[in-house]
């Protein structure tokens, strides 16, 4: 559910070397716009039967060779939308991205701001929300990017289940932020200005068969693709240990030999982020290190903050978002 944040990066470069300078001269600096939440204290899940406690992190994944070159000119753009087989769209149970409702994942790393390594950290929320897009439901996802501990970008997304087990991208809302000032909302949604569904997980992912969109939002330059680079591998993390993982390679054409690379485990979802390719700048790493389930009253706070840039999504991207129902809260 990680997006790349080329984007904000630029803007944002600048003004976190300054506070980390300011730090380190012992001049004052302003807290984050929004604090850095930390990780649930007890989780309620527990580890998979394939995972086993890490006593210590592994070294973060060095750069390797490109892994692919991009999709090959016969491969389609889009994906056929199977809109017809969409019977219980909101239970997402694909065991490569379980995105069951009050499930928060925290991922710990680095990457690169301006030529220096930044700490950033992603906290991902699958809300109990539900949304239509394009005529299908959807689950309410809620992320939180922060770099070198300020906020950066908040975005919610929004999935879907097929009834083959396909998961769906079907759109999403990201805020990008500078200094706690909201600079900039490149939103997209399925079906408005040309924009189309994408596989955020395959229910049978092979090595060898050929990429796949993951959404394509012609109007702010959405074209992520991805493909199967490996799978039987075994990774350490944080949070535990696991065998049998996936690695999926993700890229676009604009970026040719830049990847960002994501590790999955059955009944947990991503756990790790690594990158490769000569033209890769961000080169960012994640970790899990915290997986579980939100009791209600924090599940709640969660429902509030993604109802709010639900919100907010009308007044800035009425032209993408307008044409949407609001979010739908559970019933009491």
């Amino acid at each position: 559910m990680m997006r790349r944040l080329r984007s904000v990066f630029a803007a944002t470069a600048a003004s976190l070397l300054l506070a980390s300078s300011a730090v380190a001269c012992g001049s004052a600096v302003s807290p984050s716009p929004s604090p850095l939440p930390p990780p649930p204290a007890s989780p309620s899940t527990t580890l998979p039967a394939s995972a086993s406690p890490a006593p210590s992190p592994p070294p973060s994944p060095e750069s390797s060779p490109s892994p692919s070159p991009g999709p090959s000119p016969t491969e389609s753009l889009t994906e056929e939308f199977p809109r017809a087989r969409f019977s219980d769209p909101t239970t997402i149970d694909n065991p490569w991205l379980p995105l069951v409702p009050g499930t928060r994942w925290v991922w710990d790393g680095a990457m690169n701001v301006d030529e220096k390594r930044a700490s950033h950290r992603v906290v991902t929320t699958i809300t109990d929300l539900t949304k239509e897009i394009d005529g299908v439901n959807t689950v309410v996802a809620h992320d939180l990017d922060f770099v070198e501990g300020r906020l950066v970008e908040a975005e919610i997304a929004f999935f879907a289940q097929d009834d083959d087990g396909n998961i769906w991208r079907m759109g999403e809302y990201p805020e990008e932020y500078e200094d706690g000032e909201l600079v900039d909302a490149p939103a997209w949604i399925a079906g408005v200005q040309d924009a189309k569904a994408g596989f955020a997980m395959k229910v049978d992912p092979q090595e060898g068969r050929p990429s796949y969109a993951q959404g394509w939002g012609p109007a702010i330059g959405w074209t992520d693709r991805a493909r199967v680079l490996e799978t039987g591998s075994r990774t350490c993390v944080p949070f535990g240990c696991f065998d049998e993982v996936l690695v999926i390679d993700e890229f676009n054409r604009d970026e040719p030999d830049a990847h960002q690379l994501k590790y999955y485990a059955r009944g947990v979802g991503n756990v790790r982020v690594g990158w490769a390719g000569a033209l890769e700048t961000q080169q960012e790493t994640l970790e899990l290190v915290s997986f579980g389930a939100l009791d209600p009253k924090a599940l709640a706070e969660v429902r509030a903050e993604a109802l709010a840039m639900d919100t907010r999504a009308y007044q800035t991207r009425p032209e993408v978002y307008g044409g949407t129902p609001p979010a739908v809260q559970p019933a009491p």
